[in-house]
C-alpha cells in the first residue's frame, strides 16, 4: 500500500514505535527493502536522498510507487535531504508521497521560511513534509551532508518552529552522525533532550544518522518519542561487504549472480533494525 509519511507516523506516534526508513541507491536492494519489511509485516519509509535520486534516474520512481501499491505493508516514499525549494516540486512532480526539506545549515529565520513554503506546498497536494532543526554531525564523505560539530536542537526553538511551519514531523539533534563511526567517535544520545523536546511539541520525531548507535539507547530513544529512524550506512556496508566476498569469485559477471547474497546481508541487518525500532508486526495497525 503507496500512503503518505504522515499517515505512518501518526500511528507509530499513537503506539510509540518507530518506522524504519531505508536509504537504497538501486532497484535490487529496494526490493530487497520491500521484502524483508514484508516478511516482518513492518510499516516502511523508503529514503532517496538527491544525490540516490541523481544516480539511479528519476524513471525508477514509477516503478516503486508500482511496487508500493502492490505490497502488503504500507510504505512511503520519501524524498531525503531535500535542500531547495525547487528540489520539492520535482520530488512531488515524480510521485515522492513524503518529503523532507533540510535547511537546518541556514539560520533559524530562514529555515522556518523554506520549511514553511514546502509545507504549504506540499499539504496542497496532500504530501506530508518532515523538516530539521539542529544539525546532525558527519564523519566522512560518503555520507549525507552534515556539519563537523552537532548544534542540539533546542526545545524552545522546536515549539517555534513547528507552530510557524506546520510541519509534519521533525528531525532532531540529539546526539547522532551521518556515516559509519570512526572507532576514535563514541556515540551518545542526549535522551533527556529528547524527552524534553517531546514533551513540548509531540508531534513525530525523527532521528538522522540512526546507524553505528548503541541498540540499548535506539531501543530507549524509540520509548521517548522517536518516530521515524533512517539507516543508510549499516545497510550499505552490508550490502557492499557481501558484494566484495561474492566478486573475490572471477569467474562471476551476472548480476543475478552477484546481486542476491548481498541483498540477503542487507537483509539480515534491516531485519535487526525493524525488530530493534518495535516495528515488527506493526503493519496490521494501518
Amino acid at each position: 500500500m503507496l500512503t503518505t509519511g504522515k499517515v505512518l507516523l501518526a500511528v507509530a506516534n499513537e503506539k510509540n514505535f518507530a518506522v524504519p526508513a531505508f536509504n537504497i541507491s538501486d532497484y535490487a536492494m529496494f526490493n530487497g527493502i520491500v521484502d524483508i519489511s514484508e516478511e516482518k509485516n513492518a510499516p516502511l519509509f523508503v529514503g532517496i536522498h538527491p544525490d540516490e535520486v541523481r544516480h539511479i534516474g528519476v524513471d525508477v520512481i514509477a516503478a516503486m510507487t508500482q511496487r508500493a501499491h502492490r505490497s502488503s505493508v504500507p510504505i512511503a516514499i520519501h524524498w531525503d535531504h531535500g535542500a531547495t525549494y525547487q528540489e520539492m516540486l520535482t520530488a512531488i512532480r515524480i510521485g515522492f508521497t513524503s518529503v523532507m526539506i533540510d535547511a537546518s545549515m541556514k539560520s533559524f529565520e530562514d529555515n522556518i521560511a523554506i520549511s514553511k513554503k514546502v509545507t504549504e506546498t506540499a499539504h496542497a497536494v496532500g504530501l506530508s513534509v518532515e523538516a530539521e532543526l539542529g544539525t546532525i554531525g558527519k564523519t566522512d564523505s560518503e555520507a549525507e551532508d552534515g556539519s563537523d560539530a552537532i548544534i542540539y536542537t533546542d526545545p524552545a526553538d522546536a515549539v517555534t518552529f513547528v507552530r510557524e511551519t506546520g510541519v509534519d514531523s521533525l528531525a532532531v539533534a540529539i546526539g547522532t552522525y551521518h556515516g559509519l563511526y570512526p572507532k576514535s567517535l563514541k556515540p551518545e544520545l542526549k535522551l533527556d533532550l529528547l524527552k524534553e523536546i517531546k514533551d513540548r511539541v509531540q508531534i513525530p520525531l525523527v532521528l538522522h544518522g540512526g546507524s553505528g548507535n548503541p541498540d540499548d539507547e535506539i531501543a530507549q530513544s524509540v520509548k521517548l518519542g522517536i518516530n521515524k529512524i533512517n539507516i543508510s550506512s549499516d545497510i550499505k556496508a552490508a550490502y557492499h561487504m557481501k558484494m566484495r566476498e561474492v566478486l573475490a569469485d572471477e569467474s562471476l559477471r551476472e548480476p543475478n549472480s552477484i546481486q542476491p547474497p548481498c541483498i540477503e546481508a542487507m537483509k539480515v541487518v534491516a531485519g535487526q533494525k525493524i525488530d530493534l525500532f518495535e516495528a515488527t508486526g506493526k503493519a496490521s495497525l494501518y
